[in-house]
């Protein structure tokens, strides 16, 4: 397996540049753009582990930073800079894998700062959104108010949800993807909670849940390449 290849991307006029890591094998069939959670960038283990998982299984990355953790902020980006820097992100990976096909989201806040611009804009070339653990909702706050955006996205959707997900409750998310329609699906992954852990009485271990999802992310992308 190779290593990432570090990659710098400009996000707009006035010179402002993150990082990003991109991991492309050869027999690789399409790419992932793949946006970070808001506590942890890109070289979280999560991310990483995702990255090379995709690789064996055929699936390019492009990981990358948003500008709060460029900068080693807690504080996350306004959505106008994060949705910048999600179409800044889309555009490298078209630049650097041309003719691939491409699909984005990410983790938690990534994946819904990614949809939040495909669905103020679409971006070219997009086949698809993936979200691994889609932040409804805040933490015992249900709603699905966060999603309303999500009507205005027209490419595919793939939720990769925990059953015990506190960000977005099964009895909210499970009638909001229906009501997506087609366009929709969502993949749940039971006694597992956002961060894809799950208890030690369920008798699997972590690593076993992220296989299953990173297994369900390829064939969902490979279903889409026609």
């Amino acid at each position: 397996m190779s290593k990432p290849k570090p990659v710098t991307i400009a996000i707009d006029a006035a010179e402002q540049r993150v990082s990003g890591l991109l991991l492309a094998p050869s027999d690789a069939r399409a790419c992932y753009v793949l946006a970070h959670g808001a506590g942890a960038g890109m070289a979280h283990p999560f991310m990483a582990v995702t990255a090379s998982g995709l690789a064996t299984r055929g699936i390019a990355t492009l990981r990358y930073q948003f500008p709060y953790m460029e900068r080693g902020s807690k504080r996350t980006d306004t959505p106008r800079v994060a949705h910048a820097a999600v179409r800044a992100a889309v555009s490298e990976a078209a630049r650097l894998l041309p003719g691939l096909p491409l699909f984005a989201g990410g983790k938690s806040f990534g994946g819904r700062m990614t949809s939040q611009a495909q669905a103020e804009s679409p971006m070219p070339g997009i086949r698809g959104l993936v979200f691994l653990g889609f932040p409804l909702h805040p933490a015992g706050k249900p709603s699905d108010e966060r999603a309303a955006h999500l009507f205005d996205v027209t490419v595919p959707m793939l939720f990769l949800q925990g059953t015990r997900d506190d960000l977005a409750t099964l009895d909210l998310l499970q009638p909001l993807v229906k009501r997506l329609g087609k366009r929709a699906t969502l993949h749940l992954f039971q006694d597992a909670d956002h961060s894809f852990h799950v208890p030690a009485r369920s008798g699997r271990k972590d690593a076993q849940v992220l296989d299953e999802a990173l297994d369900a992310l390829a064939e969902w992308i490979t279903s889409h390449l026609d």
